[in-house]
């Protein structure tokens, strides 16, 4: 037993315990904590951690493995058929691109042919792991072995609750299919995919997922900071102008090929950035095939050095640079952007005649027009995404293009001779500034506002307009629905949740003054939830 490799198990626990909360707190997020404390302890800087790193890296990869299991217990084969253009043909062409673009690259600068195709080869491949973990910290065919003799036994673990064999059978799974596909040559980590899509029609999907989320979890914290650890200061100090040009220019020409292919895929604006920024950077396959590249001959040990320096450097890049685009540079770009388009088409608003305005053409707009419209009152509706308006217009329904904070377009849709207007849009500032202008314009329109959150709501009814706060009806419905599962009657519960409804309302306009008082504010709020549980105990509709 080496002792050795338990005490470094025990610092990279302690060290994964510290980094995730430490990194969310931060606002780094848990993968860039990981990375930061494992190069800390690694043998560069504190060195609490220095031989047994390649064998925790081994070991912890395996937290890949697992984590591409749970992948493909997402999908089941019709989702990966209806997915085969992304994954076979922007996947593809993001590999094929890469590689050639760094290969060649590679040989202008005087590499060998072979080593500048394996170093193309190995770079065009980004981090599952950083990826995956990062993206969820900021939402084949099925052979008859899954069906005919897993799933029967799981049925018959679960029959006798036995739920700890449930979970060794999911790891017995995970490891017999990652030894088998390495005893054959294959990829574990293919392998591993390749079973949970398997399995991903099967009822028991979900407690496979449960038992092994916290496997996956910490062996990938251990992984990141394995990798941490292994990043070589004592290189990048001795060569930093080489190892920075060589990690600008692997994050730059794979940031050009994925931004280029996902505008080729007609995907937006902001998600061309943020697809870009999420996989401009090299894998962690980098670390077994830079080792297996140089025991073949394939590579020197200096060209493996700097590639796996410049991997890890880019690994540890990677959540910041998502981290710069998501909160920087896409607010401000991409909106700029698609201001741009918009101000591009000109707006096409007409005066049809009709009593109601709607600006505003989403999830809370929708329902209203389908629903005027069905009683004959359809409304003339103001939508400001183009392509929204694009998409609904084949659909059959007449929706203009225009911006409602406009008097102009509003004056055109006919606001002046209307009775109603409906603001359904998601923006507060916008829907505010749309009522300081219709009440400066046309005083006579009776204004209906879409309260997207309790402090808009807040907002609407100092400013004297009708608001209607988003999803408490359907939460109340919702609400009434359980209250009937449960054993009450139907009627009672409807009138409990109008009680609960009218409360809610009458709550707003007692606590709107008091915002700017904290102290004040939070004493109001929990008066106002004693006397809404004193309201429903003594109303007739809780018997």
């Amino acid at each position: 037993m080496d002792v050795n490799l338990f005490s470094a198990g025990l610092i990279y626990l302690a060290a994964a315990a510290i980094a995730s909360p430490i990194g969310r707190r931060l606002g780094l997020g848990a993968v860039l904590g990981y990375l930061i404390m494992g190069a800390l302890i690694g043998p560069s800087a504190l060195g609490l951690v220095g031989g047994n790193r390649e064998e925790v890296l081994h070991f912890s990869e395996f937290g890949v493995v697992l984590m591409l299991f749970l992948i493909g217990l997402e999908l089941d084969i019709s989702k990966l058929w209806r997915m085969r253009g992304p994954i076979f043909g922007l996947g593809g062409l993001q590999v094929a691109g890469s590689a050639v673009i760094i290969a060649l690259v590679a040989a202008l600068f005087g590499v060998q042919w072979r080593e500048s195709l394996a170093l193309g080869l190995i770079l065009a491949l980004s981090s599952t792991a950083i990826v995956m973990q990062t993206l969820r910290e900021h939402r084949l065919q099925e052979t008859s072995t899954g069906r005919f003799v897993l799933t029967p036994w799981l049925r018959w673990v679960a029959k006798l609750k036995a739920f700890e064999a449930l979970t060794a059978t999911a790891l017995v799974l995970v490891v017999g299919v990652a030894l088998l596909m390495n005893s054959v040559g294959l990829s574990p980590a293919l392998g591993t995919f390749v079973a949970g899509v398997m399995l991903a029609s099967s009822e028991f999907r979900h407690e496979l997922e449960g038992d092994i989320e916290p496997f996956k979890g910490l062996l990938l914290a251990v992984f990141f900071l394995a990798v941490g650890a292994g990043i070589d200061f004592e290189l990048i100090a001795n060569r930093p102008v080489l190892i920075t040009a060589i990690v600008a220019g692997l994050v730059a020409i794979k940031f050009a090929i994925l931004y280029l292919l996902a505008r080729f895929f007609g995907m937006s604006f902001d998600q061309r950035l943020l697809f870009a920024a999420a996989l401009a950077q090299g894998g962690e396959f980098a670390f077994v095939l830079g080792s297996f590249a140089v025991g073949r001959g394939i590579l020197s040990e200096e060209i493996s050095a700097l590639m796996i320096a410049s991997v890890a450097l880019s690994m540890a890049l990677a959540p910041l640079l998502l981290l710069a685009m998501k909160h920087w540079v896409v607010p401000k770009i991409g909106t700029t952007e698609k201001l741009r388009n918009q101000t591009a088409r000109e707006p096409d608003v007409k005066d049809d005649g009709n009593k109601v305005l709607l600006a505003g053409f989403g999830r809370f707009g929708h329902p209203i027009a389908r629903f005027l419209r069905s009683h004959g009152c359809m409304p003339t509706v103001l939508e400001l995404d183009s392509d929204h308006v694009d998409f609904v217009r084949k659909l059959g329904l007449q929706v203009y293009y225009g911006d409602a904070t406009r008097i102009e377009l509003l004056r055109a849709a006919g606001a002046a001779e209307a009775r109603v207007l409906i603001i359904a849009v998601d923006d507060e500032d916008q829907c505010l500034k749309i009522i300081t202008q219709c009440r400066k314009h046309f005083p006579e329109l009776k204004i209906l506002a879409r309260a997207c959150s309790r402090d808009h709501a807040f907002r609407l009814h100092e400013s004297g307009v009708q608001y209607f706060i988003e999803q408490l009806g359907s939460s109340m419905d919702c609400a009434v629905a359980a209250l009937v599962e449960t054993g009450r009657e139907e009627q009672s519960a409807k009138r409990a949740a109008a009680e609960f409804r009218d409360h809610e309302l009458a709550s707003i306009a007692r606590l709107a003054p008091l915002r700017g008082d904290e102290t004040s504010y939070i004493q109001a709020v929990r008066r106002n939830i004693e006397d809404l549980d004193s309201l429903l105990e003594n109303s007739p509709s809780s018997d």
